[in-house]
């Protein structure tokens, strides 16, 4: 049975940085794209970030381009977003989802626009960004 354990989450100021980190356990990530989602109080769940099996294909979200990053270390079975210059609305808990295959730019993109039919979801870190 495959999983998926997010972490890293925590309070941080505005202007501030945080790394998360998605660990997966019972599969191998290398061909699976990886996607964070996001969800506030009271909103969908949204997606953040989007990256394909081989790292060629990436998708973000207009509201944290320049300022997160999506990584992968296959060989640790970990994927990362690193986020920086934090603001108070990118608070939420953040999800990672796995999906087999989705290794264009397009179905990276629509694994982060649609949010449906993965296969694994993690159970979230919190993050809040408040002074």
């Amino acid at each position: 049975q495959g999983q998926l354990v997010e972490s890293g989450g925590g309070l941080v100021q505005p202007g501030g940085s945080l790394r998360l980190s998605c660990a997966a356990s019972g599969f191998a990530l290398d061909y699976y794209a990886i996607g964070w989602f996001r969800q506030a109080p009271g909103k969908e769940r949204d997606g953040v970030s989007c990256i394909s099996g081989n790292s060629a294909s990436l998708y973000y979200a207009d509201s944290v381009k320049g300022r997160f990053t999506i990584s992968r270390d296959n060989a640790k079975n970990t994927v990362y977003l690193q986020m920086n210059s934090l603001k108070p609305e990118d608070s939420g808990i953040y999800y990672c989802a796995a999906v087999l295959g989705a290794a264009s730019v397009g179905s990276v993109q629509d694994m982060c626009v649609r949010s449906s039919g993965l296969d694994y979801w993690g159970k979230g870190t919190l993050v809040t960004v408040s002074s």
